[in-house]
């Protein structure tokens, strides 16, 4: 069976890149001690705001379980951002990212943007707040959906808190999977000088930091700030060696050597074939025509060629006709597109209180957060340079074939010939500029004991994006020449067009990218979009005791909150007219929205310090949500915490979310993109004997719109993705509930502090936003046992005159989308030799990562395939003794033996994973990953409480990625595109910091 098809049907992942790396972070509420310091707190009560609540408290119980990550913490793991430690495994249990190994792909926020998503639901399901209050979304393009990371102010940062539960009614409704808050440091006196660098042992790649805060107070001012630049070296593809040759991993049976099924090329590797890693270059395509063959040395028939000077005997003098694996594939100018990309930040930070004696001794407070991000990320690009028939710049021989159709090139006239060229590396480059402004009073309410805090925020992000491309008008003006006589050649199109330079004669110089500069200079235009995404929020909060209980006060919270959104993304001209050739483009994406919100929270402690009920709290809240786009809802959650014993806890909550579509994802315009040709259902497919049934329905259905039974395509899919307002775009549900179990025993001093606990998990969201796939959409259109190409998913496909496909996706409500699992959580520490022996440990195991398109078809599970890891572990050891400090880290992923095979097997109209199909992946391709360990070790040493030195590694073993077959993952080599791996290697680090 054809290879390209085995996979027929299959769901194709798009995984973005993050680094893993070892735990460091805690679940609070097992802690040690209870960090007070380490949240929001108020200055006149000392009680505290957990993240996921709105109720101050005396204490840091909470009824679901939040991860505390401290700046210590952060730094002894060798994390030089708080952008990396967010999208570190510890934190993101496994869910893939979109951080910098993603720089040659169109990615939400664009190119350099680092977004969160938690239990694999994705950014826009994920809040992030900077001190309780939301951080607007960044990046550039039209698809801004999620806050950048990169904006965080890394040196002023006290902790990080991670509660993975929904926690809408709380905070609004994109907190469906979880909620992360970046807390700063208010506490901080006087000047803090920070430096940091990470060094990959390869040698390229470094990043470094410098940062500067500092802190003041008086009687009644308190003011803290920080500034920092951050500069990242790109790591280009070449820098490290497991990508020296990717190669496409095919089998000859189930066990048989890794690639021991792939083609050779025409040096005797597999490296950088076609299969995975190639791309043609330096080859003349015509129509077939005889030849003497590169490898073969016999005449043949063929339809690709190399300039062959030598050659000077054959039917084709100074050509040699080359097939699949013997053509040439690979250009070392490829392999310096970056790995990571570089990166150059600048970060400013200040916020400050002054207290008054008035309005209830009310606290002025302010906060401002500035940044920009300069990025790069450069492209290899492949040129095809198309000589229309009877053109001059053609030898007499070859003029009048016809190898293609009509193109967007050839000015309505068929292809003579095609030169596969490769170009070069073309620029990419984006600035973002972010700042948030906000600030606000707060102070004593009129009740006694409750507080009211009044609040207003605006948040700018400003974005240009630029990027070489080749336009298709100069292509079409160059290639449309007349002859001068000497040699030489003109535009056509000169006399109106006096700056057009003509494109070079066809030779083996200009079919080997030899190309005359000033051509070069005239197709490759800087094309420049800019993007402005704004937000503004009022809101207004009081909160305090409504009556005691025999645990103490019942508190409450109340409030109402005015927020308002809108992006408007003008790409270049040449992209709003179509004009870019072989590149992404799209057109404006504009649109606005606004949400009013009222919301309620209600913590009642029932019992306390009684036999049976060492403590009893319940916690409840509501919001009623109102947006000017999608109309109204409510949601609501409520929590218990039952300690029967001291040490002994029970923990459970159940709420609900109500999302409305986020702007890009309602207003998007048409953006392009571009799928193989082979991911056409009716392209080569096996002949009628050797069809499965699924492929007898689709050979139907191309049959029936008069495509041969042998039919192939040799273009390209074009691609549109819009934005689903138009489409009947709703809002979606979810509901999530967890339960656990806390163990914290009083154990005498000399056995040590231990803390545990297990809590299960449960999220559902009904009628979910997402984006509908190209590949979708092709395979459920021609998979269609009632095909009609005008209706259902085939009223998205477009099938030209020359059989070109054009498929155009958007934004759409999914039926279903479940997580489930459990998630552990451990501490013990004791004093040990004379210093302090901590050990962490945090493991999370999904039982279940399903989701399914429409409500008749079965749910797809993907849990414990390849990039969705049904188990993920983070395990650290730290020994501080005197001012020195030891740390061990590791990092764990589960592998895969089984599961990824039936996934691609399985058929979501029947439920069943085909054994047939199953054993015939299995004997073609190797899609199994062993487990995963990532290894981190570090020393701090702290001298005179002033001068602090780290100095570590990560990845201490140089632990490759794991390898698979170029086939049905995005890969990058041969490694799965995911952020459980380490694709660095080996990275030195040290961070010295001084205080005065």
């Amino acid at each position: 069976m054809n290879k390209s098809h085995l996979l027929l049907g299959a769901t194709a992942f798009a995984v973005a890149i993050s680094v893993s790396q070892p735990a460091f972070a805690q679940d609070a509420a097992t802690a040690e001690a209870a960090p007070a310091d380490e949240a929001t707190s108020s200055a006149e009560t000392q009680a505290i705001v957990v993240t996921g609540s709105r109720i101050r408290r005396d204490e840091f119980s909470v009824a679901e379980p939040i991860t505390v990550i401290t700046a210590e913490e952060i730094t002894q793991a060798g994390f030089n951002s708080a952008a990396d430690a967010l999208q570190s495994n510890a934190v993101t249990q496994g869910s893939g990212q979109i951080n910098n190994f993603y720089g040659g792909f169109v990615t939400d926020g664009g190119t350099g943007a680092n977004t969160l998503g938690l239990r694999n639901l994705g950014p826009s399901r994920t809040l992030v707040l900077l001190n309780g209050r939301r951080l607007a979304p960044g990046g550039t393009r039209g698809s801004v959906l999620a806050a950048d990371l990169n904006v965080l102010p890394t040196a002023i940062v006290s902790s990080i808190e991670v509660l993975k539960a929904g926690a809408s009614s709380i905070y609004g409704s994109d907190a469906v999977a979880g909620v992360v808050n970046i807390i700063t440091d208010n506490k901080l006196r006087g000047l803090h000088i920070e430096g940091q660098i990470n060094v990959p042992e390869v040698g390229a790649g470094i990043d470094k930091r410098v940062a500067a805060s500092f802190g003041f107070e008086s009687d009644r001012l308190n003011i803290i700030g920080s500034v920092e630049y951050r500069k990242r070296n790109k790591l280009a593809r070449n820098d490290v060696s497991w990508l020296d040759c990717p190669i496409g991993g095919f089998l000859t049976g189930e066990g048989s050597e890794f690639g021991s099924g792939d083609g050779v090329g025409f040096d005797g590797t597999s490296c950088f074939t076609l299969d995975n890693g190639g791309v043609t270059i330096n080859t003349l395509g015509l129509p077939t025509r005889a030849a003497i063959g590169r490898t073969s040395g016999t005449v043949g028939n063929f339809n690709r060629f190399i300039p062959a000077p030598g050659q000077t005997t054959g039917p084709f003098p100074g050509y040699l006709g080359v097939g699949f694996y013997d053509r040439d594939t690979f250009d070392p100018v490829q392999e310096e597109e970056p790995l990571i990309t570089e990166a150059e930040i600048y970060t400013g930070y200040l916020s400050g209180t002054y207290s008054t004696d008035i309005l209830g001794n009310a606290e002025i407070y302010g906060e401002a957060l500035v940044t920009r991000r300069k990025s790069a990320s450069p492209l290899y690009r492949q040129l095809s340079l198309d000589y229309v028939q009877g053109s001059p710049l053609l030898p007499a021989e070859l003029r009048d074939g016809a190898f293609l159709n009509p193109n967007e090139t050839s000015g309505g006239r068929l292809v003579a010939a095609r030169g596969f060229i490769g170009f070069g590396l073309t620029d990419s480059r984006q600035q973002v500029d972010y700042a948030r402004v906000s600030g606000g009073v707060r102070g004593d309410f009129f009740l006694p004991q409750w507080r009211y805090d009044a609040y207003v925020g605006k948040s700018w992000n400003d974005g240009t994006y630029e990027i070489e491309s080749f336009l298709i008008d100069r292509m079409a003006q160059s290639l449309d020449v007349v002859d001068n006589g000497d040699g030489t050649f003109s535009c056509a199109s000169l006399a109106t067009n006096p700056n057009c330079v003509a494109a070079p004669a066809l030779s083996a110089d200009v079919i080997g990218g030899r190309l005359p500069q000033d051509w070069k200079d005239w197709i490759l235009v800087n094309t420049i979009g800019k993007t402005k995404f704004r937000e503004t929020t009022f809101a207004f909060n009081v909160d305090g005791p409504l009556f005691a209980m025999p645990g103490g006060d019942v508190q409450l919270a109340l409030g109402a909150e005015y927020r308002k959104q809108s992006i408007d993304d003008q790409p270049d001209v040449n992209s709003l007219n179509g004009n870019l050739l072989g590149l992404t483009a799209a057109t404006p994406t504009v649109g606005k929205d606004s949400v009013k919100e009222i919301y309620g929270e209600i913590f009642v402690p029932i019992l306390a310090d009684t036999p049976g009920f060492y403590r009893l709290n319940l916690t409840a809240s509501a919001r009623y949500t109102d947006y000017k786009s999608y109309g109204s809802d409510t949601t609501f959650k409520v929590a218990a915490e039952w300690e029967p014993i001291r040490g002994f806890g029970l923990r459970a909550s159940y709420g609900t979310s109500y999302r409305a579509p986020a702007l890009a994802e309602q207003f998007l315009g048409a953006t392009s993109g571009f799928l193989g040709s082979t991911l056409d259902p009716c392209d080569d497919l096996p002949p009628a004997s050797e069809q499965n049934p699924n492929q007898q329905i689709i050979a139907a259905n191309c049959a029936s719109i008069g495509l041969p039974a042998d039919f192939q395509q040799n273009s390209g899919i074009t691609t549109f993705r819009v934005g689903g307002a138009e489409a009947g775009l709703e809002a979606e549900t979810s509901k999530n509930w967890s339960v656990g179990v806390v163990v914290r025993p009083v154990l005498p001093e000399s056995v040590g502090q231990l803390s545990l606990s297990l809590d299960y998990f449960d999220i559902k969201v009904s009628n979910g936003v997402a984006d509908l796939d190209a590949g979708t959409i092709l395979n459920r259109c021609y998979g269609d046992s009632n095909f009609n190409p005008n209706e259902g998913f085939c009223r998205f496909v477009e099938r030209d005159v020359n059989n070109a496909l054009t498929v155009t996706s958007s934004f759409v409500n999914l039926s279903e989308d479940i997580r489930k699992g459990f998630e552990f959580n451990g501490r013990y520490a004791r004093d040990l030799f004379g210093g302090r022996f901590t050990l962490n440990a945090q493991v999370t195991k999904f039982t279940e990562q399903s989701s399914r398109l429409f409500p008749e078809e079965f749910l797809t599970d993907s849990n414990g395939t390849v990039v969705n890891p049904d188990w993920v572990g983070s395990f650290d050891a730290t020994y501080r003794f005197n001012n020195v400090t030891l740390r061990y880290g590791l990092d764990w992923i589960d592998g895969d033996r089984n599961k990824t095979y039936e996934f691609f097997a399985y058929d979501e109209l029947t439920g069943v994973s085909d054994p047939e199909l199953v054993q015939l992946y299995r004997d073609n391709y190797y899609l199994e990953a062993a487990n995963y360990f990532l290894h981190s070790a570090s020393v701090q040493f702290n001298i005179a409480e002033k001068y602090e030195l780290t100095v570590g590694v990560q990845n201490l073993f140089d632990t490759a990625p794991p390898r698979i077959s170029a086939v049905g993952y995005t890969t990058i080599g041969n490694a799965p595109l995911y952020s459980g791996y380490d694709y660095r290697g080996r990275t030195f680090f040290a961070n010295a910091s001084f205080q005065f």
